[in-house]
């Protein structure tokens, strides 16, 4: 369709493909303008019905009026041809800005709070997105947030479409590359096509938030089946066992979205947008400390433990060997006059209380030294 025209918008070049059709960056004569223009599949919206419900939830979408929301300008049809001309971003899709290891903390919950403020205007206007994913969500070069595709999902909805739709679309090589994506960021609720609400869309955006923190996804299986069972019953690896410089905070919060039964997650985004930014202003001022500082304090008492262990045995080896040395010679022994000493001679009296003074005296280190180890093992076992 490059070059073409469709409608009043002349299609410049393709932007991205997905399982909701293929977008084209294009220019509106009328208005000179970019603008994206996203065409839709023919076979989602072959149903008079369906094609009917997807033009009420386009408009209603359309009336939201966000910063963090793509807006949309027209829905329309050419030749046979549904399309949507929306609002135009460059930038790059958040699925292409994540690392293996995920973002750093302070670009995580620059992007995650703006997502969850467009989310919570979306829901108080009555309006589910359905397929919150990394695709689906923008970031601009100027650094804006986007979130994409409102009015779309309910096409892919699993409640929505027969099993005979199913078998009839779903083709083995686009499987991996269009179904199984989506999957592995929707509700419990939605994976079993019972009826969905806001809350679903924070089970997603858990699961966007985990991968944006550890760089892998939170529910991912070797086919749509096993990624679905991991969904219903398999909680996610921890995120601070995958990234253990992260916050518990961060953690806390990711947990609380992937909760299975929807009473126990956050009931609206707009409280999960407070605890995001709420986090971010502890890690600002430097309240929040990453996981790992209190990972490492049993370790360290451990250690203080074992030396202190040590320190005693090897006093208490000390003090037995020298009262073994301090046995009284033989009686049998030979006993030598005190004019042979060689050394400084003086009185015997004098020499005796020496002795006996400086016996005491190393008694009283050794309890002394004893009674220390004995306090500081304490001290440490207890901190």
């Amino acid at each position: 369709m490059i070059g073409t025209k469709l409608a009043h918008y002349k299609i410049l070049e393709k932007l991205g493909e997905g399982g909701m059709g293929v977008v084209y960056k294009a220019r509106d004569s009328q208005l000179d303008r970019f603008v994206a223009v996203k065409v839709l599949p023919p076979e989602k919206l072959a149903n008079p019905d369906r094609k009917l419900r997807f033009i009420q939830e386009a408009k209603s979408a359309s009336a939201l009026n966000h910063s963090n929301i793509i807006t949309v300008y027209e829905i329309g049809s050419e030749d046979g041809v549904d399309f949507i001309a929306m609002e135009f971003i460059a930038g790059r899709t958040l699925d292409q800005l994540i690392p293996r290891t995920g973002l750093k903390i302070s670009d995580l919950l620059k992007y995650a709070i703006p997502v969850a403020d467009g989310l919570a205007r979306a829901h108080a206007a009555g309006i589910v997105h359905r397929d919150l994913k990394p695709g689906n969500i923008m970031i601009g070069d100027d650094g804006q947030v986007k979130l994409l595709d409102f009015g779309l999902a309910k096409l892919a909805q699993f409640s929505d479409i027969s099993e005979a739709d199913v078998t009839g679309t779903v083709r083995p090589e686009t499987e991996e590359g269009t179904i199984v994506g989506t999957i592995s960021y929707m509700s419990p609720e939605q994976a079993e096509g019972c009826k969905v609400d806001a809350r679903s869309d924070i089970f997603s955006f858990g699961a966007v938030l985990y991968e944006m923190a550890t760089g892998r996804r939170a529910f991912l299986g070797n086919s749509k089946i096993s990624t679905l069972a991991a969904i219903l019953h398999t909680e996610p690896k921890p995120p601070t066992e995958v990234h253990p410089g992260l916050p518990r905070e961060l953690e806390k919060i990711i947990q609380s979205c992937l909760r299975k039964d929807p009473a126990w997650r956050f009931q609206s985004a707009a409280d999960l947008k407070i605890s995001l930014y709420e986090l971010q202003r502890e890690l600002e001022s430097g309240v929040s400390a990453p996981a790992a500082t209190a990972a490492r304090r049993p370790a360290s008492r451990l250690t203080w433990s074992i030396a202190a262990a040590v320190a005693f045995a090897f006093v208490l080896a000390a003090v037995g060997w020298w009262f073994g040395s301090r046995s009284e010679p033989s009686a049998s022994g030979p006993i030598k006059p005190l004019t042979t000493y060689r050394g400084t001679k003086g009185n015997p009296l004098y020499h005796r209380m020496a002795a006996k003074w400086l016996s005491h005296g190393t008694e009283r280190t050794a309890t002394t030294l004893i009674s220390i180890c004995v306090w500081s093992m304490a001290a440490v076992c207890s901190a």
